[in-house]
């Protein structure tokens, strides 16, 4: 029969000793991680799938609202109407606004968008907008992160395959995992900067498809903005894959405010600024980023102008009309003036914001069929509006508006 094993003192002390320091260890790791200053709560279940609504309602009220200062418009995802604002993701109830989920971080967000039926929602941290967490959009779950270099503020935009996030320097493109599959401009991990094509560009608008990347650009020594068509997903990512690459022709020297409108397939639609013998116009070019065709515009373009992209039309808010592009050719078909938001599509019409309630246009003519009175406490836009069934909701400066 074995002795019983007998400890000494300082093998006690020894074992106490690596106790304390696990203890400590374990302590300093949770202070430090993201855990510590995130709340989730998640839904036990989805909510209801959303009902296509087949007719146009006659009137709208308010049923709720909710500050969401990190949207651009409302955004519904897996049938919740998720919100966010300061360092809070919400989804919510279409019909009562009630919280379904809650995702919050003691940080503030760049930028909040959906794709994939996911949340899509962007931290700063001392490295720039660079934490990124997606979410189940019914329940509110965590899916995947990542973080990586960025600028201090980002313009997200997602175009239901790839999510983009753009800074002044830095573009990254992420597919549905969260992978990044384009790293663009400023690098942040310069081994082998020569894989960038240029150096020092402010990157100014970004647009995508499943086939194409498209990037409007303003760099050193060149007299215009260049228009830069890419791959969405090269063999290495941190190799961009160009197309094609040119400076804009019949822009003038030192003429700001092109922007792109949309990307389909691989035809990008560009707006271009008027200049002394110019006036403004929209070009598309094709998936090399050669000019292809040009449309004369009559209208005045406002400094912020707003796309919406739709399954049937693309719409651009130049500021005070509404521009409908065909969304497999993008070639403009109509204007309709006195907007304050480039609308969105409910029942086989398009929806458009305007100062005595909401325009219900032919989605084909542009042609007023009716107005929805709507009262709201100001009437400048940009108005953002999405549909989510039967509900309209309408993005107002930092707030959310569900109507019904």
């Amino acid at each position: 029969m074995l002795a019983p094993e007998r400890r000494s003192r300082a093998d006690l002390v020894v074992a106490a000793g690596i106790a304390v320091a696990v203890v400590v260890a374990l302590t300093v790791v949770w202070l430090r991680s993201d855990a510590r200053g995130t709340t989730s709560v998640t839904a036990a279940e989805p909510p209801p799938a959303l009902v296509t609504a087949l007719t146009v309602p006659e009137t709208l009220s308010p049923i709720w609202d909710s500050a969401s200062s990190a949207t651009t418009a409302p955004l519904v995802v897996s049938g919740a109407v998720v919100t966010a604002d300061g360092g809070d993701v919400v989804g919510r109830d279409r019909m009562s606004g009630t919280e379904l989920w809650r995702y919050e971080r003691d940080l503030d967000l760049c930028g909040v968008t959906a794709s994939w039926e996911k949340v899509v929602a962007v931290y700063r941290d001392d490295r720039g907008c660079s934490q990124v967490t997606e979410l189940d959009g019914g329940t509110g779950e965590r899916l995947a992160q990542r973080s990586s270099d960025a600028d201090s503020g980002v313009t997200l935009k997602a175009d239901g395959t790839y999510v983009a996030s753009l800074g002044d320097r830095r573009l990254e493109l992420w597919r549905s995992d969260l992978v990044r599959t384009v790293e663009y401009g400023r690098v942040d991990a310069p081994v082998n900067p020569k894989k960038q094509p240029r150096s020092g560009c402010t990157l100014i608008d970004v647009g995508s498809s499943s086939s194409r990347l498209s990037v409007l650009e303003r760099c050193p020594g060149e007299v215009a903005d260049r228009l830069t068509v890419m791959n969405p997903s090269p063999k290495d990512n941190q190799e961009p894959e160009e197309y094609g690459s040119s400076v804009l022709a019949g822009v003038d020297a030192g003429v700001e405010g092109a922007r792109i409108l949309g990307v389909s397939g691989e035809t990008t639609a560009v707006y271009l600024p008027a200049g002394t013998s110019y006036g403004p116009r929209i070009g598309l070019f094709d998936g090399t980023g050669n000019a292809v065709s040009e449309y004369a515009l009559s209208l005045r373009v406002g400094p912020d102008p707003v796309t919406s992209t739709s399954s049937s039309v693309v719409t651009w808010w130049t500021g005070s009309d509404v521009v409908s592009l065909g969304a497999s050719d993008l070639a403009p078909r109509w204007v309709f003036p006195g907007a304050l938001g480039p609308g969105a599509v409910m029942a086989g019409n398009l929806l458009v914001p305007v100062e005595s309630g909401i325009a219900v246009l032919d989605l084909s003519t542009g042609a007023v069929l009716r107005t929805i009175p709507v009262a709201r406490d100001a009437a400048a836009g940009p108005i953002t509006t999405t549909v989510a069934g039967d509900v309209v909701l309408e993005q107002r400066g930092d707030d959310v508006v569900a109507l019904r």
